[in-house]
């Protein structure tokens, strides 16, 4: 542990963003986001106030329950999108927004009916020094009235061993200088910096990095926070063998499964769909109820461990599985075209339309977009009526209140399908016409190849 004097900490504390009192234990986590809609979209590196116009316009009236802003805190020049992650104050005066836009932006998502998660950095400061966003000078391991050099880990070595929990836990990751969360001042200033995000009404916090933070140390931070039943979804990236592994953070809130988007890159591109029959804990998941699931995220869009918009169809079609299938609470990642990298945000994140200046808005893609309200409506049914051809051809129900097929294969597929759906007109939001279920609960349907059908009880018509 870094050390301070006493005179230093009680400065130091005193300076603090105000704290609420300890809670020595925090409330267990609830199960998933709470409310009937789980639906996150994830707005990478969108302006604030790009993002309050998409909730007004697009977010609240499709059925999306969240929105994930990403890092709002002061940070590192530059023009690339990892300069969110690099933070030098707790000031809200990054690249996407000074804190009125911030403000306006949860209140008028709120109005949409949306809620609000911010991506929050507290593993670590920055990996240099200079000036921030928010005009805040800084160097690697000092940020005036922030952090000095008594408040970061005594291990100024990268991360090299992830079978070692000491190395993952107190190094630094990427070189970025890692804060001592075991510390009773770095807690303080963590939570009074989340304690200022919950002012301005935010709903809940993904936690960026999570992994490289003991467990004990988040949940003593939680513990901290004017709202500790605030919605968490930690990053812990799942790695076989390794000391540190998500299942150790499910107290504190939802962690995310990697292995779910790993796992539906290889199916979609390389093996059967009959083989997600039993997707989930039956694939050796976390519990469906703090599970966080995603098709791709900003890092694995990038690194090719997931599908990603560059898969066209493949990454269309896991997406619309993922909203369809009863597991975890799922994010729709939604960015903009790339071949660097290393590239930020087209026009400094501002986003004047969906599909212009390289924005691809995944979450208005109609195929995805519209599976949010058949997600919403399906609600706590279970999966009914399964069907596989052994092969990319599936369909499944769920319960009486939906039913989904999905063609994957390279030809079109005619077939009747059972389903538990009362008999009736239905609208395949897939493609806007109608289909209809007769009194047995079948319906007859073309699909082509890489198309999906999608109806649920409510909508009639198209």
């Amino acid at each position: 542990m870094a050390s301070r004097t006493l005179s230093g900490v009680l400065a130091a504390f005193t300076a603090a963003a105000a704290t609420a009192a300890l809670v020595m234990f925090p409330t267990p986590a609830q199960a998933s986001p709470p409310g009937s809609k789980d639906v996150t979209a994830v707005l990478f590196e969108w302006k604030f106030d790009s993002v309050a116009k998409e909730c007004t316009n697009t977010l609240g009236p499709a059925g999306y329950g969240y929105v994930q802003v990403s890092p709002p805190a002061e940070h590192i020049q530059g023009s690339q999108w990892w300069t969110s992650y690099q933070p030098v104050s707790y000031k809200i005066a990054g690249r996407l927004g000074d804190a009125n836009a911030f403000r306006n932006m949860v209140n008028t998502c709120h109005a949409a009916g949306v809620k609000v998660v911010v991506d929050t950095v507290i593993n670590h400061m920055s990996a240099g020094s200079g000036t921030g966003t928010g005009g805040s000078s800084y160097s690697k391991y000092n940020y005036p009235g922030l952090y000095s050099s008594y408040d970061f880990d005594d291990c100024t070595a990268q991360i090299t061993n992830y079978q070692d929990r000491w190395n993952v836990q107190h190094c630094e990751l990427v070189g970025l200088a890692d804060l001592d969360t075991g510390e009773e001042y770095v807690r303080s200033a963590i939570a009074g910096y989340m304690n200022s995000l919950l002012g301005y009404g935010v709903d809940g916090f993904r936690i960026d990095a999570a992994k490289h933070m003991d467990t004990a140390d988040l949940a003593n931070i939680k513990s901290r926070l004017t709202n500790p039943n605030a919605y968490w979804k930690q990053e812990v990236i799942y790695g076989s063998g390794e000391a540190v592994q998500p299942t150790e953070y499910t107290r504190n809130g939802d962690v995310q499964e990697f292995r779910y988007a790993y796992d539906l890159k290889r199916v979609f591109n390389n093996e059967n769909l009959a083989y997600l029959k039993n997707y989930g804990e039956g694939w050796g998941y976390m519990s469906s109820s703090v599970a966080g699931v995603f098709v791709d995220n900003h890092d694995t869009e990038r690194n090719g461990s997931t599908l990603s918009y560059k898969d066209n169809a493949n990454y269309t079609l896991a997406n619309v599985f993922m909203l369809a299938w009863p597991y975890g609470a799922p994010d729709i990642n939604s960015g903009y075209e790339f071949s660097d990298t290393d590239a930020g945000p087209p026009n400094g994140g501002t986003v004047n339309a969906c599909w212009q200046n390289g924005w691809k808005c995944q979450h208005a893609w109609p195929e995805i977009q519209r599976m949010v309200a058949f997600r919403n409506a399906t609600r706590g049914e279970s999966v009914t009526n399964w069907w596989d051809n052994g092969g990319d051809a599936i369909a499944f129900g769920r319960g009486a209140k939906g039913y989904v097929a999905i063609n994957h294969e390279s030809g079109s597929l005619t077939r009747t399908y059972q389903t538990s759906l009362p008999a009736g007109t239905y609208c395949n939001v897939q493609n806007n016409t109608t289909v209809t279920v007769n009194g047995s609960g079948q319906l007859t349907a073309t699909l082509g190849s890489n198309t999906a059908l999608a109806v649920y009880a409510g909508k009639s018509s198209c």
